[in-house]
């Protein structure tokens, strides 16, 4: 850490800073009346009607108070491609439930989901379950939700590594212009995610481009780490893995050659990829479909062996985003990471390491060595409540990823009651905050940013913050402590 550590680090806020208590509700985009069709209508008239309303969709009823859709895009592949008559009736192509969003859900929320299940348009509902709109990417533009969605178009478009780098070097002004317009630190990290997936999507079609022997379908390719959870700063890697099919079992070499070219680019492009760290160009990292499933199973029978615990716990984070992946379709990796959310004894796995990482403000060995004024923001406080919340989402079912999804879809059981869960997730809000503002200052200050300060370099309100949000999260861990000792079978930690 550079300069003099009794300067305190400041960011600088925007004069035009928005209102930062709420997150604005998806609702608050719709503009236009949506527009209803019929099951029975034909393609003819469900074209009729977009051109007379200037959309290009329709919602269509289905049973069940669900809905469809039918798109331009839908009409030229299921009717034009496919040879059938515009006669045809719109339900007999518009055959499955569209993904719909309650009209309260978060703006960031929906677009991320656009993004993730790559839709053109979802449906918006009230309530009662009734279509009050459509919303597509167009229509976060002009939000904050939406302000990484030019980043991410050049990203997309760029013809070659040179320009995607351009363009990804600019991640840190687009974290630092969001800390500066005070925007709400989960929706910065979800919109600084989004920008990193498209970085590594791209960096993979364009290597992949340069070797045509390998086939892109035939791996997924994972997110790992904050990143897959949606919740990197300006101090996180980019961890990643691959999952192989069996079929190129003895060509994995080959792809992981591969794989090492997109971390350089990643590299070149200002992001975060720890050499002997979790990368897919690792053989750890990249293995077949099998090989993956035989070792998850090697994890929980011996979780001390071959570092079990962390294996697991890295996993159970991993969300898919490239290679063969589909979001219509399941893979062999979604389905490892599934297997291992239903095994009994994760549970056991995954609160031992809870509840050897505890959280603490610093360690005797710091105070003694006089190194009693510097925090690890991650180490003693992030990373203890981000191994709650993904084992207290296990503990319920739930496939949430992100650390405040995980918490509120826990919130209410024996381990976590509704009190405690609601005091993490803005624990969890107070610590991001306090990464995201100092990070910045020290980006801004020349300095590579970290997750290790200078208490005397916070401000005195932001120390207090601090302070209580280990002693919250330390008082779970004592509770899920003495709980675990009261709990039968897989949930007691012996």
């Amino acid at each position: 850490m550079s300069g003099d550590e009794n300067v305190r680090l400041t960011v600088a806020r925007r004069r035009d800073a928005g209102d930062v208590s709420v997150a604005r509700a998806v609702v608050e985009l719709l503009r236009t009346a949506p527009v209803i069709g019929r099951a029975d209508m034909t393609v003819r008239q469900a074209a009729a009607l977009m051109t007379e309303r200037g959309q290009d969709y329709v919602v269509i009823p289905l049973p069940d108070r669900r809905h469809g859709v039918l798109t331009d895009g839908d009409i030229r592949a299921e009717v034009v491609a496919a040879g059938r008559s515009v006669d045809t009736p719109v339900g007999e192509i518009v055959t499955q439930p569209a993904f719909v969003v309650d009209a309260r859900a978060a703006a960031v929320d929906v677009l991320t989901e656009l993004v993730d299940r790559d839709l053109s348009i979802v449906p918006v509902c009230d309530a009662d379950g009734d279509v009050v709109g459509v919303v597509g990417p167009g229509d976060f533009v002009a939000d904050p939700a939406g302000a990484g969605i030019p980043l991410r178009e050049q990203i997309r478009r760029s013809l070659g590594v040179d320009e995607l780098q351009g363009h990804a070097r600019r991640l840190p002004q687009f974290v630092a212009d969001l800390v500066r317009r005070d925007r709400p630190p989960y929706e910065i990290t979800r919109a600084a995610s989004l920008v990193v997936d498209s970085v590594v999507s791209r960096a993979l079609d364009v290597v992949l481009a340069a070797h045509p022997e390998l086939d892109p379908a035939a791996f997924t390719w994972l997110s790992l780490g904050s990143t897959a959870r949606r919740e990197p700063v300006l101090s996180s890697d980019v961890d990643s893995a691959v999952s192989l099919d069996d079929s190129v079992a003895g060509e994995i070499d080959r792809y992981r050659v591969a794989f090492g070219e997109v971390d350089e680019v990643l590299r070149n492009a200002g992001l975060r990829v720890d050499a002997n760290g979790a990368v897919a160009s690792k053989p750890l990292f990249a293995r077949t479909h099998s090989q993956w499933q035989a070792a998850a199973r090697g994890w929980i029978d011996d979780p001390l062996a071959g570092k079990g615990m962390i294996f697991t716990s890295l996993m159970l984070d991993g969300r898919p985003i490239g290679g063969g992946y589909s979001p219509s379709s399941a893979t062999p990796a979604v389905a490892m990471i599934a297997g291992l959310r239903r095994d009994p004894r994760t549970m056991n796995l995954l609160l031992a390491e809870t509840l050897s990482t505890r959280a603490r403000l610093r360690s005797r060995r710091d105070v003694l060595t006089g190194r009693g004024n510097v925090v690890d923001i991650k180490q003693h406080a992030v990373t203890p409540l981000v191994n709650i919340a993904r084992w207290a989402a296990v503990s319920v079912g739930s496939t949430d990823v992100d650390t405040r999804g995980r918490l509120r879809a826990a919130s209410g059981s024996e381990m976590l009651p509704d009190e405690q869960a609601s005091t993490l997730v803005e624990v969890f809000d107070v610590l991001q905050r306090v990464r995201l503002r100092y990070q910045v200052a020290q980006f801004d200050n020349g300095d590579p940013p970290g997750d290790r300060f200078d208490v005397r370099q916070l401000s005195p309100l932001d120390r207090s913050l601090l302070g209580q949000a280990v002693r919250e999260i330390a008082g779970v861990q004592r509770r899920m402590s003495t709980m675990s000792r009261l709990l039968p079978g897989p949930e007691q930690v012996t």
